[in-house]
Order: C-alpha cells, then sequence, then structure tokens
C-alpha cells in the first residue's frame, strides 16, 4: 500500500484521485492508441523476421509485442504519464509523490494484465468465443473497476499493490489561455 502520496504539511490535503469516469475514459483513448503501437510492432516483428502468415511465429509475436507494450508504458510511467493521461489531467506518482521509478513502472505493467488475462483464462478454460468472450471482458472490466470503489483513496487495486497513485494533474493556466486563444481565433469569421 501507499504510505502517502505526496510530501505535504500537516493540514494540506492529499491529492484528489480523478473520478472513475475519467480514469475510464482514459483508459478507452489508450486502448485507441494501442492500436498504433501494437500496429507498428506487429509490422516491426514481420519485417525483421520476414514472417509471411500472421499465425507463423505467433507466440514469439506475441512476446515482442508484450515487450514493446512494457517499455511504451514504463517509459511514459516513469515521466509521469502516457498522452491519454496528458488528455484526462491524469498523473501517476509513486510512494515519494514524485513519477514512479522505473522498476515501479514496470511493476505496475505487469499488474495492469489484470484487466484482461482472467478473463482470457476464463474464455479459454470454457472455449468461450466471440460474444460470449468479450461479454465475459467487458463484465470483468466493469468488476475490476468498480473494486476501486473499496479502496480508502479509490485507487485501482494493481495501483495499490505496486505502490504508485493516480491523481489529478493541475491544468496549467498559461496552456490553457494559449489553446483557448487558438480556439477563438479558428472559430472567429476573417
Amino acid at each position: 500500500m501507499i504510505k502517502q502520496a505526496l510530501p505535504h504539511s500537516p493540514g494540506s490535503p492529499l491529492p484528489t484521485t480523478p473520478t472513475l469516469r475519467r480514469r475510464m475514459a482514459c483508459w478507452l483513448y489508450e486502448g485507441v492508441l494501442l492500436f498504433g503501437v501494437v500496429f507498428v510492432a506487429g509490422l516491426l516483428f514481420g519485417l525483421v523476421t520476414q514472417t509471411r502468415h500472421a499465425l507463423h511465429n505467433r507466440p514469439e509475436q506475441q512476446g515482442f509485442i508484450f515487450l514493446v507494450l512494457g517499455i511504451y508504458f514504463s517509459w511514459c510511467w516513469r515521466h509521469g504519464q502516457t498522452l491519454p493521461m496528458r488528455t484526462w489531467h491524469i498523473r501517476m506518482l509513486g510512494p515519494d509523490g514524485r513519477p514512479p521509478t522505473t522498476g515501479r513502472a514496470l511493476l505496475r505493467y505487469l499488474l495492469s494484465w489484470i484487466w484482461v488475462l482472467p478473463p482470457l483464462a476464463a474464455g479459454a478454460l470454457l472455449r468461450l468465443q466471440g460474444a460470449e468472450l468479450l461479454g465475459l471482458a467487458l463484465a470483468w472490466v466493469a468488476l475490476w473497476a468498480a473494486l476501486s470503489f473499496l479502496h480508502p483513496r479509490r485507487q485501482f487495486w494493481h495501483d495499490a499493490w505496486a505502490g504508485t497513485e493516480l491523481v489529478c494533474a493541475p491544468v496549467d493556466p498559461a496552456a490553457a489561455l494559449k489553446q483557448a486563444k487558438t480556439r477563438q481565433r479558428s472559430t472567429t469569421p476573417a
């Protein structure tokens, strides 16, 4: 468990945890961006190994993609945010109130597979396919997300186990003002 999210004085409040809705919107956005990461990793693997058929070298390709995703997430989390986290103003912190160490980010990456491995394993055991497997996966994701309400700070349990915490990132006022001015100029008729 995280001892304390940020170094703070006794009277100051702890940083707030983003709402579940906001974290899940970020999670969905992350999934969309991962299509590109997985596509490029698969293409690179296919070119390097000269794989002509998608089912050839499948375990090796899955291992390579697992490694690429681990590097992507660890690097981003080591710096505090992925692009979707920045968009949704969410930041990841370690127990010292700074972005997590590389080791802690890797641990979180491994533990975050709890989002997908249990339904895939159950689906394989029950020989589910198509809509049944999708239904099981969606039910598991909803259940795992809802379990965050049992955590004292409403964090996902894999974050608590990894010693990381998702917090609301403050909006940079200068960047927000610049973005508003850009939007205003683009909507003003010439």
